[in-house]
């Protein structure tokens, strides 16, 4: 069996000099947030195998995987566009959470966290949107 050498892959910048998307500290947190997610779903009644953990363990992948899809396009405005995607998810996410809250399944402990690092995505996909739409809106800077 070959072994995948992920530091090579982590070091590759493309032809325009930007960072590979596993190099944006935004996707490692989300990362970070998806096995957080994933502990917090086990502990779930059995009933909500198929509904609330499913959806709460969708809402957390789609995080990280917008961000790498946003970044692999390769414009500015894709990108933008894909970093909304994962601030929805993670409204999505939070509220979940909540739900978990309100219904007793969790106790905020439990969560504590996971919420640490909604904050902290929160904010670094908030930075990210205004440092891009601030590059998008200077002249001819159409890719990233």
């Amino acid at each position: 069996m070959r072994h995948f050498k992920w530091q090579t892959v982590r070091k590759r910048v493309n032809a325009l000099g930007v960072q590979k998307y596993e190099d944006l500290i935004v996707w490692q947190k989300a990362m970070d947030l998806v096995a957080e997610v994933y502990k917090i779903a086990k502990l779930l009644p059995g009933e909500e195998l198929y509904a609330l953990s499913d959806q709460m363990r969708r809402a957390a992948v789609s995080i990280p995987s917008n961000i790498a899809e946003g970044q692999e396009r390769n414009t500015t405005k894709d990108f933008i566009n894909h970093l909304y995607i994962a601030k929805g998810s993670k409204g999505e996410l939070e509220t979940q959470l909540l739900i978990c809250i309100r219904l007793k399944y969790l106790t905020q402990n439990h969560m504590e966290a996971a919420w640490g690092l909604l904050i902290e995505i929160g904010k670094m996909l908030n930075a990210l949107i205004q440092s891009l739409s601030t590059k998008l809106s200077q002249p001819s800077s159409s890719s990233i």
